[in-house]
C-alpha cells in the first residue's frame, strides 16, 4: 500500500539465500514510497510480469568520486569533447528521452529491460518532484548518451546509462563525478557489481557502511542541479583517494 514502510534493510536476503539483496515484494511506485525507499537504502528492480521488487544488496557497489578512474583514452575524449563548440553536457533538458533510451538499452547478459513502463512513469513523476535527474551528452544538437539518477541531499544514486556514440555514457558519468566533487557529494551509488563499473573505479562496501553514510548525506541540503563547464576542472584536479 502507498505509504507503507519497507522492512529494515538488514532483513534483506543474504548471499546464501535464493535472491541475495531482496528486501520486499509489492507496494507502490508513488513518489513518497520511492523517496522513502532510497532514503533507507533500498530501490525497486523488477521485470515485466513480476510484482514490484525492492532490493538492498550487501555488499553495495559504490563509486567514491575521489576514486573515479579517468583512463587516458577517456581523458583524451573529454579534451576533444570540451573543446568542440557543438558538444555539451546538459542537465535535465530531456529526462524523458534519457530514461526511454536507457530502457531500450538492456544490460549485458539480459534479453530485456528492468525499466518497464511502470518504472518509466514512476521516475518521470520523481523527475517532476525534483528528485530524479538526467545527465545528457549532446553532439551537434543530438542526444548521443546519458544517464539518470536520484539526488537526495548529497546522496547520489546512479540508475542507468545509455550510449549512441563512443564513450557518450562515460562522458555523462564523468560530468556527474565532476558535479559531485564541486558540491561535496563523495559517492555515487551503483547498486550492483559490474565489470564496467569496476573498471571506472567503483567497488563494493558493506551495506552497513553505505547506510551509515547515507543517513548523513540525505540530511544535507541538495546542491543546485546544474552543470557549468568550469566544473570539468574538478575532474582533472588530483584528489585524495579513499583507503
Amino acid at each position: 500500500m502507498p505509504g507503507e514502510p519497507l522492512p529494515p534493510v538488514e532483513q534483506a536476503w543474504g548471499l546464501d539465500e535464493p535472491a541475495p539483496g531482496l528486501l520486499a515484494a509489492g507496494g507502490s511506485l508513488d513518489v513518497d514510497s520511492l523517496h522513502a525507499a532510497y532514503r533507507c537504502g533500498a530501490y525497486p528492480w523488477f521485470s515485466e510480469g513480476q510484482p514490484i521488487l525492492w532490493w538492498s544488496p550487501d555488499p553495495r557497489m559504490v563509486l567514491e568520486v575521489a576514486n573515479f578512474r579517468l583512463h587516458r583514452s577517456l581523458r583524451k575524449t573529454l579534451q576533444r569533447f570540451t573543446a568542440a563548440p557543438d558538444c555539451e553536457v546538459r542537465f535535465d533538458s530531456a529526462f524523458g528521452q534519457v530514461i526511454r533510451a536507457c530502457a531500450d538499452s538492456p544490460r549485458v547478459g539480459q534479453s530485456g529491460t528492468w525499466i518497464v513502463d511502470d518504472m518509466v512513469q514512476a521516475y518521470e513523476r520523481l523527475h517532476a518532484a525534483g528528485i530524479a535527474h538526467s545527465v545528457e551528452t549532446w553532439s551537434r544538437g543530438r542526444l548521443v548518451g546519458g544517464l539518470y539518477c536520484i539526488v537526495l541531499g548529497r546522496a547520489v544514486f546512479g540508475e542507468s546509462m545509455f550510449s549512441r556514440a563512443t564513450d557518450a555514457s562515460k562522458i555523462a558519468l564523468a560530468a556527474l563525478v565532476a558535479w559531485c566533487r564541486v558540491h561535496g557529494a563523495t559517492r555515487i551509488d551503483c547498486q550492483q557489481n559490474t565489470r564496467h563499473l569496476a573498471s571506472l573505479g567503483a567497488a563494493e562496501i558493506a551495506r552497513a557502511d553505505f547506510v551509515a553514510q547515507l543517513r548523513q548525506d540525505v540530511r544535507a541540503p541538495t546542491p543546485p542541479w546544474q552543470f557549468d563547464p568550469v566544473y570539468w576542472s574538478a575532474l582533472f584536479t588530483p584528489v585524495s583517494r579513499t583507503a
